[in-house]
Parts: C-alpha cells; sequence; structure tokens
C-alpha cells in the first residue's frame, strides 16, 4: 500500500494560562490531546465535533500555522515539525487553506487580481504577464468571470468571495488543501455549488482535503473517511459509510441522532447529552467522555480508553469494545 500523503502521530497543542500578579503560568488549555491519523493522497478526510474540539487548532498545526508543543507531522514521509523556516516555505506550496469566513480572510483594500497574485510572488512567478494570465484561469476555474479581477472583495456575495478564497489556494497547485469549516458561514442554498466545486475541483486537479467541520451532512456529502473529535482527542475514525450507518461510539451516535433525516421511519431515536461540555483546561479523568456518556461504566472514570480497530479501518476509543 502506497504511503500516505498526510500521517499525524500523537499529536498536542497545550496552551499556557497566565495568572496572578506576576503572570506567571498556573494551568494549560488542552486544546489537543495526542491525535493519530493519516490521509491517503486524491481522499477527502472530515473532521468534525462540536465548537471548541480542538479540530480548526489541529487544521492550523499541519500548516504549523501553530507550533504543535508534541507530536509528529509527516508530509510525503518527512515530518514537517523539524524544518525551519526556509524549508518551511518550500513545503508551503504544497498545502494551503481555506478558511471558514472569506470576509475576515481576504484582505479588503487589494483587489482580487492583487490577492490572487501575492502567492504568486511569494512562490516566485515572477513574471507579471504570466501573473495575470494565472488569476484569470484561477477565476475562470472557481466559476467566477475574469472581470471581477478589478474588483473588492466587499463587492462580493460571501458564496463568491469563498470562490476567490478557494481560487487563492489553487493558486500555487497545492496537493493538500485544509478546509477548515468553508461552508458554515454560507446560505444552505450556496452550501451545495460550493461543495459540489470543491469535489469538481479534487477530481481535476487530484487534490486531498482534510475537510473540518461541525455539521455531520455536510461532511458525509464530501468525505471518504471521517473522524469525530470530542475535547482534543479523536473517538472515532472510519469509513465515511460504515460511520454514519453504524457509529460505534456514544459520542458518535448523540452526534448523528440530532441529524434530521426527511424519512421519519429511518430516524433514530435522539439522544440528548447531559451536561455541559467540560473545560480543555480541566479535561475528567479517564475518558474525556464519561461525564455525558449515557452507557459510562465504573471504569470510564478511572482509565482511559485506547484508540484502537474494532473491525477492518475503523477506530473507535471507548470501553465497550474490549
Amino acid at each position: 500500500m502506497a504511503e500516505p500523503l498526510v500521517k499525524v502521530e500523537n499529536l498536542k497543542k497545550h496552551f499556557p494560562v497566565n495568572g496572578g500578579i506576576f503572570g506567571k503560568k498556573i494551568g494549560e488549555v488542552k486544546a489537543v490531546d495526542g491525535v493519530s491519523f493519516f490521509i491517503n493522497k486524491g481522499e477527502t478526510l472530515g473532521l468534525v465535533g462540536e465548537s471548541g474540539c480542538g479540530k480548526s487548532t489541529t487544521g492550523r498545526m499541519l500548516l504549523r500555522l501553530l507550533e504543535p508543543s508534541e507530536g509528529s507531522i509527516y508530509f510525503e514521509g518527512r515530518d514537517i515539525t523539524k524544518l525551519s523556516k526556509g524549508e518551511l516555505r518550500k513545503i508551503r506550496r504544497e498545502m494551503q487553506m481555506v478558511f471558514q469566513d472569506p470576509f475576515a480572510s481576504l484582505n479588503p483594500r487589494h483587489t482580487v487580481e492583487k490577492i490572487l497574485e501575492e502567492p504568486l510572488i511569494v512562490h516566485g512567478m515572477k513574471s507579471s504577464a504570466e501573473r495575470k494570465k494565472r488569476v484569470r484561469e484561477l477565476l475562470e476555474i472557481v466559476g467566477l468571470n475574469s472581470y471581477h479581477a478589478k474588483r473588492y472583495p466587499h463587492q462580493f456575495s460571501g458564496g463568491q468571495r469563498q470562490r476567490i478564497g478557494i481560487a487563492r489556494a489553487l493558486a500555487v497547485n497545492p496537493k493538500l488543501i485544509i478546509a477548515d469549516e468553508p461552508v458554515s458561514a454560507l446560505d444552505v442554498s450556496i452550501q451545495s455549488q460550493v461543495l459540489n466545486l470543491l469535489q469538481d475541483l479534487q477530481e481535476e486537479f487530484d487534490l486531498t482535503y482534510l475537510f473540518i467541520a461541525h455539521d455531520l451532512g455536510v461532511v458525509r456529502h464530501i468525505s471518504d473517511r471521517v473522524g469525530v473529535m470530542y475535547l482534543g482527542r479523536i473517538v472515532e475514525l472510519s469509513d465515511s459509510e460504515p460511520l454514519y450507518e453504524n457509529p460505534k461510539h456514544p459520542y458518535t451516535k448523540a452526534l448523528l441522532s440530532a441529524v434530521p433525516i426527511p424519512d421519519v421511519e429511518h430516524q433514530s431515536e435522539r439522544v440528548i447529552l447531559q451536561g455541559d461540555v467540560p473545560s480543555p483546561s480541566n479535561p475528567p479523568k479517564g475518558c474525556p467522555f464519561h461525564t455525558r456518556c449515557p452507557q459510562a461504566m465504573e471504569e470510564c472514570a478511572n482509565k482511559q480508553p485506547l484508540f484502537k480497530e474494532v473491525e477492518k479501518g475503523h477506530y473507535v476509543a471507548c470501553h465497550l469494545y474490549k
């Protein structure tokens, strides 16, 4: 089997909490706490979970926009956590990001042409004529017109702005695109257009995606495999269909029961989780989910479950699967 494009091992990100008169470190927020997964070339891995579970932090660490506290990130077999800034700049061509809010991620003072030219300049495309030709190409690839290049971001709708964000990510022909909730800020009628565009681009340019979202319905539409995160950890990881048809972890079951299904006969019974998500600065001992789990046992409060394969390609961190 070919080596995965991306491989993540025991990735952690702990943010210090400072307090007191002298601003000393009094604790830490465990935003990501020991995450491992891989993404094969040409596939889409969906990463889902409630707000604050660490999925966006994970995505930013893959690009080293945030420095990991611990762990390794391999891109094409090379550990990028050990690269210098100069080496990292060369590899950044291969990895790009599409952000959640297209308006906040586009410079309002720059025209679309300038926004799309910037990555080309940074990565060494010297000729102005070549850059302008590439900008026109990129706009047409994402379904906009070349005359849009002279406009500013505020002159576009939310869906069009996200298309510009996607064009900017495509500018330097990357292999991996990290899409951080790329449709959650868009109107529902526009979401499917952007998702279809992402799928068409994946086929056309042989792209690999890490698709971060909190909406399980959206993730099902686009992902080959899905990882479910809770409180900084992946609690379940599987091919998309087995995960939706037969979820193993109680948290995944609760998330799926909240997804509306038009067919009333096949609607699963709603699982209502009690209590609030614990603070990542003070996570519970044992299984992080045991304080809200309807199937919690005594062991869950004392011992952290191992993340292991319970069926072919289906991994889960839960004491129920011994």
